[in-house]
């Protein structure tokens, strides 16, 4: 999956989930990789945006057509059973938000190092 999502002209949504793990994997990495594969699978999903630093705390960021999706999203059964593992086991911290985003811009104009052509 690229780094940076492509998200759609504004507006859209996305949900902002920040977390401070707990030590060791106990199944984080393969439960990761499939809360991203299902959740690419919903509909209203645009894409996702993730990075982890070395003392544990992380940011996803995933985008959504609506908030519909986004409450079908966190009805899924799978993503329900993850999300009790992580209050449990992987997390000792984590905040949740969802906001419209209303307005975006960027530059596409760099190679993938980030340098300009």
């Amino acid at each position: 999956m690229p780094k940076l999502a492509a998200t759609p002209c504004p507006p859209y949504y996305t949900v902002i989930f920040s977390s401070q793990r707990s030590e060791g994997d106990a199944g984080y990495g393969a439960m990761a990789d499939r809360m991203v594969e299902l959740a690419s699978q919903q509909p209203g999903f645009l894409g996702v945006e993730s990075a982890r630093g070395s003392d544990g705390f992380g940011i996803t960021v995933s985008y959504w057509t609506s908030t519909d999706a986004i409450a079908q999203w966190k009805a899924n059964l799978e993503h329900l059973a993850a999300k009790d593992l992580g209050r449990t086991t992987w997390y000792t911290h984590y905040e949740l938000r969802v906001a419209k985003v209303e307005r975006a811009y960027g530059n596409a104009n760099t190679t993938e190092n980030g340098a300009t052509p």
